[in-house]
């Protein structure tokens, strides 16, 4: 059989990360790594496409060639994935639909032909027998969550890895905390499954022959779920990198207990960890409380972000409005939290009531829900009745956006994290050494000019930015690399912040030079 997998578009949103990756002239962020997954789970007898339609066309040749097609994708993802189904159901070609969507929508909003619930290691040799003989139910539902060393290497062959920015590799699922709002855990557990070190490391060497010399990031639900796992990868990690003298650097999520664990973030650091995504959502303990985030109270928040960042790990926070217990003053004490944590990238969202979750179930009792929702929590659209007045919540959550993302807010907020990086002592020299390393490729310099041109010959807030690039050149030299890629991602918060405030002007405009390339219509290989 003909296998077509297809990857939906994702809108443009804060984590598209579209006018940043626009720099450095690549597509999108990341690949599909469930497919290139399942893909390798297929029969090899089977012939394998798959088309990411964030960085190419799905054309009408994919379609004529494929005997089914096969798509997978998040909640955010809905509209063009529902709109891919319905394309091929006009054309008569079998769909199968799979991915954490398959978990928050039922099959009949789906419109898929067949639907894949859970994880799909234990089910793929039987749904493909089915598709061949052509009794293929309409619903498979996994019965159980699988090992991890049941997950064979990703199928990189299918996909055209110079139009990401960074390969991603997962260790493992599953999360040992309870919040109200995660829809992780209802899908992947609660027990953390990790692969074995071995298998990790086959995935490097496999992203390493195919000629990757760029950033992956770890995909885990939470990276410390198991600390022990998580220390014995760190060790192989550094050892693998000094084996290959290589410079992957290495990004990941993980929770903000792992500011009590100073062993970890040094082996974190030895391995070439260079930044953490924390689910850090709100200043306000009470809200923390409340919806179960246990594991940020009795706490100093600022105080755990600063330890993290003191071991060169940069944190992006993620952060929620929309709590129950959020009362008028929540907007300037979330401004007032990112401007003294140093977090250059925060991810400030409203509250979604995704399908699945312990919040989506108690709100739907209270008579609170409104619809599915959208997966977005970055738009200006709520899913359910907040307690505090929906038009303030919108109006107070875009004052916190353009508060956050001016350039003088950003630029400082940079400056902190960079001055908490400074190498400890005996560090310096090596260290200099390899950001200048990390600079000297195609890529950053395509970046490094993009960025003098766009923001600081033709940015409406190019005064700033010289301002902090002369800062940068005078204090934070050590980490030169570090402070261009921040002064490119701003610029992309900046562009979205001003389009979800209603204008074009939040220090910066998309225009014309920073169109997406259009796709390639040679024969260029998969």
């Amino acid at each position: 059989m003909n296998a077509l997998l297809i990857y939906p578009e994702f809108p443009d949103t804060f984590w598209s990360f579209k006018y940043a990756l626009n720099f450095l002239g690549k597509r999108a962020a990341q690949p599909p790594l469930g497919l290139m997954t399942v893909a390798a789970l297929l029969p090899k007898t089977w012939e394998k496409r798959l088309v990411d339609v964030n960085v190419e066309r799905l054309r009408d040749s994919d379609l004529d060639w494929a005997d089914v097609v096969m798509l997978s994708g998040m909640h955010i993802q809905r509209d063009s994935l529902v709109a891919i189904v319905e394309q091929c159901r006009e054309r008569g070609l079998p769909t199968v639909v799979g991915g954490p969507i398959a978990s928050s929508l039922s099959a009949a909003e789906l419109k898929a032909d067949h639907v894949v619930v859970g994880e799909a290691e234990a089910l793929i040799a039987g749904l493909a027998r089915d598709l061949e003989l052509g009794t293929a139910e309409p619903v498979y539902q996994a019965a159980e969550r699988p090992e991890m060393s049941s997950s064979p290497l990703p199928d990189l062959s299918l996909i055209k890895m110079h139009r990401y920015s960074t390969m991603t590799v997962q260790y493992s699922r599953g999360c040992p905390f309870n919040c109200e709002f995660c829809d992780i855990i209802e899908i992947y557990g609660r027990r953390p499954r990790t692969k074995a070190v071995a298998q990790v490391l086959a995935e490097l060497d496999q992203l390493r022959a195919a000629g990757w010399r760029e950033a992956v990031f770890i995909v885990d639900d939470n990276f410390i779920g198991n600390k022990a796992r998580a220390r014995e990868l760190c060790v192989a990690l550094a050892e693998w990198r000094r084996q290959y003298r290589t410079n992957f650097d290495f990004n990941t999520e993980a929770s903000l207990n792992l500011a009590d664990d100073p062993e970890l973030m040094q082996l974190m650091k030895e391995a070439g960890f260079v930044s953490v995504f924390l689910g850090i959502e709100t200043p306000d303990e009470s809200g923390l409380i409340a919806s179960n985030k246990l594991q940020n109270t009795r706490r100093s928040l600022l105080e755990s972000v600063a330890t993290i960042q003191s071991y060169g790990i940069q944190v992006m926070g993620g952060f929620i409005l929309g709590f129950d217990t959020d009362g008028d003053d929540i907007f300037d004490r979330m401004v007032e939290f990112i401007q003294k944590s140093g977090i250059p990238i925060a991810m400030v969202g409203l509250l979604q009531a995704m399908p699945g979750t312990q919040l989506f179930r108690r709100l739907w009792k209270e008579g609170r829900i409104l619809d599915a929702g959208h997966g977005d929590n970055t738009g200006d659209k709520l899913n359910f009745l907040p307690s505090m007045d929906a038009a303030k919540l919108l109006e107070g959550y875009r004052s916190v956006l353009k508060r956050i993302y001016s350039c003088e807010a950003y630029y400082e907020r940079v400056k902190l994290y960079l001055s908490r990086t400074q190498p400890r002592p005996g560090e310096r020299k090596s260290g200099e050494r390899r950001t200048r390393q990390r600079w000297l490729t195609k890529g950053n310099a395509r970046a490094f000019v993009t960025s003098i041109i766009r923001q600081g010959v033709f940015g409406q807030q190019r005064w700033s930015y010289w301002k902090f690039l002369l800062t940068v050149a005078t204090r934070y030299r050590h980490c030169v690399g570090a402070a261009m890629t921040l002064a490119v991602m701003g610029y992309h918060f900046q562009v979205m912040t001003g389009r979800l405030s209603g204008g074009e002007d939040s220090s910066a405009a998309p225009s014309a030079m920073e169109k997406p390339l259009p796709a390639e219509t040679g024969g260029e290989a998969r």
